[in-house]
């Protein structure tokens, strides 16, 4: 999902400058909700696990240029299910971060706008989790309707996000290649949700993990 140079410059950066500012800050206030909840070491060893596996997806999984920007498998609703919200974002900002440090520093211009991308779609994602998934039930035990629905929001809203800054940047010259960019991202949409449940099925075997403060106390609840 990374908007490609050129995309939006000059003065039009500002925009993602804000945008990401914005998110950081409700990454900040999730970061504190998380802290009262479990305690800074539990969140701060999701925050390093998330990080190095957004690193590792960035870097491993498969990717492609198409249309304005790359297709990704980020995997942001399995990283919300198994680490919570505030790890998760966290992870996204900062392994996004270090592969444009480290591989990709012509991304870097760019990093408002890909960081909003991927933190505001995860936003909603934990928002729709309280609407959808009951008091007390645990992540393990979701359903595929309910995987779907969460990783249909995030790459929903990844996709909606590169539409607008194609289009801020290019106005309806961009439009080609979100049409391109959003019909190759149907592939992830499809294949996340088996991702998620798969994951919360091997969870299941590791129950150890409860209490341990390396996943969310919602995993096993």
């Amino acid at each position: 999902m990374h908007i490609e140079p050129e995309i939006v410059t000059g003065a039009k950066l500002a925009l993602s400058y804000v945008t990401a500012a914005g998110a950081g800050l409700w990454t900040l206030k999730l970061s504190w909700d998380s802290l009262r909840e479990s305690g800074g070491a539990s969140l701060l060893i999701r925050s390093l696990l998330t990080t190095a596996l957004v690193f590792a997806f960035f870097q491993i999984l498969p990717h492609f240029p198409v249309g304005v920007s790359e297709v990704h498998f980020i995997l942001g609703s399995t990283l919300f299910l198994i680490f919570g919200a505030a790890p998760a974002a966290i992870g996204l900002a900062l392994g996004l971060l270090m592969q444009g440090l480290f591989f990709a520093p012509f991304d870097l211009p760019q990093y408002g706008m890909n960081v909003t991308t991927l933190l505001v779609p995860l936003f909603a994602v934990a928002a729709l989790a309280r609407r959808i998934i009951a008091p007390g039930t645990a992540y393990v035990d979701l359903r595929y309707g309910q995987a779907l629905a969460l990783s249909t929001a995030f790459q929903g809203g990844v996709v909606a996000w590169v539409a607008f800054w194609a289009i801020y940047g290019q106005g309806l010259a961009g439009a080609q290649g979100v049409v391109t960019f959003g019909l190759a991202y149907m592939m992830v949409v499809l294949i996340e949700p088996l991702i998620d449940l798969a994951v919360l099925a091997a969870a299941k075997s590791l129950r150890g993990l409860r209490g341990s403060g390396v996943v969310t106390p919602r995993l096993f609840v």
